[in-house]
């Protein structure tokens, strides 16, 4: 949005906002995507093909988590780039990259499970890891072509102030609303349903069925929620307030501004803010998928409670006894 057109929206929240939010999902993210990748690595060979998934989606949250520094000292310097067009573009091909890849993989654990749980005796023995390496490499190259055409729209103006907008600069903002739109239908959309299909017809099989192993009703059902909290969170928000901007920006360079504006801007930068927490939140499914990292998580936590609880004590400890001794002094 131009800051000439509409006086009365807020350009300076993010200055504010996204900074902390960038700093944290990128100390989390890569705490966490080190982690997963690197108990993957030791437990390859006894994992299952899905994990080809994890091994990627985790590829994808680390390229996008090393671009962040940057985003930060954009933000901190008052939106002031200092790096130069070609890596502007950089960085936001590697945040499209890691969104619709991180979409592209959950949608393809998805699938996996599904076909697991209602035809394993289809596809017991057919699905080997060369066809999960393949599906990969097609889910890369699809998303890559997608946001390809995002990199021809201008993101660095060279006025006063040097910027490196998300979208395009505001002459090709008509333009771009349609890609957008189309984009978001194609990259999100339909995944989205592919995902809720294949769940949906997996929970209701689990519940009506009453062999069903209940260790494997449990897994499904948190995975499960782990979907629902990062579609709820990062993905749905981010795509319905990226088009509704874009179109109050439409409005706002054909001279129409409503007061609805700026909160629209805020809650698109907040939501700007929160889809890039699906760098530090996919590696719950590495939590889900992967046994050795819940018990490795359920051990820490165990440690870290004891740790608590036995500070504690010294702390009380030492408190009743220093109060001892200042009563007998007294």
């Amino acid at each position: 949005m131009d800051p000439t057109s509409c006086p009365n929206v807020n350009f300076t929240f993010p200055l504010n906002f996204l900074p902390p939010v960038f700093i944290l999902v990128f100390v989390f993210g890569l705490i966490a995507n080190g982690w997963g990748l690197n108990s993957l690595w030791r437990n390859w060979r006894k994992l299952g093909n899905v994990n080809v998934f994890i091994l990627n989606l985790g590829i994808a949250d680390i390229l996008y988590l090393l671009t962040l520094p940057f985003q930060v000292a954009y933000y901190l310097n008052k939106r002031r780039w200092i790096f130069g067009e070609a890596f502007c573009k950089v960085t936001r091909f590697c945040f499209n990259l890691n969104l619709y890849c991180s979409i592209g993989f959950l949608t393809c654990i998805s699938v996996y499970r599904y076909l697991a749980i209602v035809h394993p005796m289809k596809v017991m023995g057919r699905i080997t890891v060369t066809h999960s390496v393949i599906i990969s490499a097609i889910v890369w190259t699809l998303v890559s072509l997608q946001s390809l055409p995002d990199m021809f729209f201008p993101k660095h103006s060279e006025n006063m102030t040097l910027k490196c907008v998300d979208t395009t600069m505001s002459e090709y903002v008509e333009v771009y609303m349609q890609y957008s739109f189309i984009w978001t239908i194609i990259g999100f959309c339909i995944p989205s349903l592919i995902t809720v299909a294949c769940y949906g017809h997996v929970i209701v099989l689990l519940c009506c069925k009453d062999n069903v192993d209940k260790v494997l009703k449990q897994r499904s059902i948190k995975l499960l929620i782990i979907l629902i909290l990062l579609f709820s969170i990062c993905y749905i928000p981010y795509h319905v307030l990226k088009n509704f901007n874009l179109w109050s920006r439409v409005l706002s360079k054909q001279g129409i501004c409503h007061k609805w504006f700026n909160g629209v801007y805020i809650a698109q930068r907040i939501c700007r803010g929160l889809v890039c927490l699906n760098g530090a939140l996919n590696p719950l499914v590495y939590l889900h998928v992967d046994e050795d990292i819940s018990a490795q998580l359920r051990q820490l936590c165990h440690r870290t409670r004891q740790a608590a609880n036995q500070l504690s004590a010294n702390t009380q400890t030492l408190f009743s006894s220093t109060f001892r001794n200042t009563q007998a002094n007294s």
